[in-house]
């Protein structure tokens, strides 16, 4: 994908799978209130893990959690977590699995007694995506003043695995924040799909 001078982002390398991730999703607004709970969870599974390791495992989260349907997580019980703890295609770590289901009984709640999980996070940002204008990685931040502030608000909320960095890193792949080099085809076709 090299248009002119344009060169894709160097974080995805070759790896077909990372590339398609970065081309087709990273930095795309998504504003679907079950999507944006999906993406916060693996961002969660993720930490202390890289991205690749939770893509090349998405399908089999997906299966395990019941494609990350909060109704259904919200739900389950001692019995579940166990199964989730014998998965071998997800991350086996327990006080993430518990997070999960914390988090999709928060979900609820702000979706049953609020504007919804979607306009919530999108309201940090006035509806509309931050644009960065970031040349090299270098320059790109782990977490923001808007990503402490968000994570605080989670948090307080009940959310788990929520971090300033986690919340960054959530920002950034739901499209909240345009972090796409500028050099970067990526980076006009986040900001044209942003006005859509």
């Amino acid at each position: 994908m090299s248009k002119a001078g344009l060169t894709r982002c160097p974080w995805p390398g070759t790896d077909p799978l990372y590339v398609a991730y970065h081309d087709e999703e990273w930095g795309v607004p998504e504003r679907d209130d079950r999507a944006l709970y999906e993406k916060l969870m693996l961002d969660g599974f993720q930490a202390g893990l890289s991205w690749i390791t939770i893509l090349r495992k998405r399908d089999a989260f997906r299966r395990a959690f019941d494609d990350f349907t909060p109704e259904k997580i919200a739900r389950y019980k001692p019995k579940k977590v166990a199964a989730l703890m014998q998965d071998e295609g997800i991350v086996r770590n327990r006080a993430k699995i518990e997070g999960a289901i914390l988090s999709a009984r928060v979900w609820l709640d702000m979706m049953e007694t609020g504007p919804g999980f979607s306009a919530f996070l999108w309201d940090f940002v006035d509806g509309k995506p931050i644009v960065n204008r970031y040349k090299t990685i270098k320059e790109i931040p782990a977490e923001t003043a808007l990503s402490r502030a968000i994570s605080k608000e989670l948090k307080s909320r009940g959310f788990k695995f929520c971090g300033p960095t986690i919340v960054y890193a959530f920002m950034q792949a739901t499209g909240m924040v345009n972090d796409h080099l500028t050099n970067c085809p990526r980076h006009a076709a986040c900001v044209a799909l942003a006005r859509i």
